[in-house]
């Protein structure tokens, strides 16, 4: 009898421990099988996640892109009405100072703004009587006068074709003698980020830090001539002429802002004795080369896609890309 009830709670206790071991197997399988499905949950989330931002991103671009077609169309616009004087609101002809603009397209919208390069210092076309101006704007821009006569004197050394250093420029024994040694170019500059190579320009000068602008936005390679537009340029190019100051500067954009200006006189009544100083520095033409900077936006956003072009309008209603970079970092 005790054998029996001995061998019958060794069974009950093994039949205990056969459950028990199903059922930590029964746990474990649910277990792998919901991280298995929360992690198919969590790939098909992404994915959806994913595929959203990139065609999000890819709205925001192609209306990025309709934002520099608008901006193409406003230059032709300006062309066909260079001589209006009054206009109809809607009808107003875009300014070339760089000023922000909006529109809409498919439920989005955009910015432009559109820079004429004639309003900016040409470093291909600069000279030792015209880098004054560029001295003057690093200097104002807080560089000191020792840095600014290296930069604008190593500058022309780059680009004329001899081997004789400036005062303060530098030539190939310069540049041969730096860890990674290269040689001055002595032509012309292909792009603005080229003057990296340049003695005394570093990322902080041209490409700005903190509050303080580059030099970048205020330098072109685009035009051939040193003249610079006052219809166009910056205030920070104009107080770069000589003897202009901020009151002066402030006054001609002033001027601008009514009409566009036709010739010195009408300056000559803001910077009266110093016109005679300035003539040879100014002009009051487009190049018709511009600086198109669109950026496209979803619905309610505020970060949007950025494109940059540089726009070449020829005859006949053509134009060319001289310049396209998408994205491109905000200038504007």
């Amino acid at each position: 009898m005790y054998g029996r009830m001995t061998m019958t709670m060794k069974q009950g206790k093994a039949l205990f421990s056969n459950r028990g071991i199903a059922l930590l197997v029964v746990l474990w399988i649910l277990t792998i099988l919901i991280v298995i499905v929360l992690s198919f949950a969590f790939m098909a989330r992404t994915e959806v996640y994913s595929t959203i931002t990139f065609r999000e991103g890819v709205e925001k671009k192609f209306v990025a892109e309709a934002a520099i077609e608008r901006g193409i169309v406003e230059l032709y616009y300006r062309f066909a009405n260079k001589n209006q004087t009054m206009a109809v609101e809607g009808s107003e002809i875009v300014r070339i100072d760089g000023r922000l603009y909006r529109g809409g397209v498919g439920g989005s919208w955009y910015s432009f703004a559109i820079t004429d390069e004639s309003g900016k210092i040409s470093i291909n076309t600069l000279t030792d009587a015209n880098g004054v101006i560029l001295n003057n704007l690093l200097v104002n821009m807080g560089i000191s006068g020792d840095d600014a006569n290296t930069i604008v004197d190593s500058i022309l050394d780059w680009e004329d074709s001899d081997n004789l250093r400036r005062l303060h420029g530098a030539e190939d024994e310069y540049y041969l003698s730096l860890p990674i040694p290269y040689r001055a170019k002595n032509g012309r500059f292909d792009t603005i980020e080229e003057l990296l190579l340049v003695k005394g320009m570093t990322t902080d000068i041209l490409f700005g830090s903190g509050s303080r602008p580059g030099l970048i936005g205020f330098l072109t390679i685009y035009t051939d001539s040193p003249i610079i537009n006052v219809n166009a340029a910056p205030r920070e190019v104009l107080m770069a002429l000589p003897d202009i100051t901020a009151t002066m500067a402030d006054r001609i954009i002033e001027a601008r802002e009514e009409m566009s200006l036709k010739g010195p006189q009408d300056i000559a009544g803001i910077i009266g004795d110093v016109l005679g100083r300035v003539t040879g520095y100014i002009g009051f033409e487009d190049a018709n080369v511009y600086t198109i900077e669109g950026k496209g936006f979803g619905k309610d956003e505020k970060r949007g896609f950025t494109v940059r072009a540089i726009v070449a309008i020829e005859g006949g209603n053509r134009y060319r890309y001289v310049y396209y970079k998408s994205p491109a970092d905000t200038r504007q």
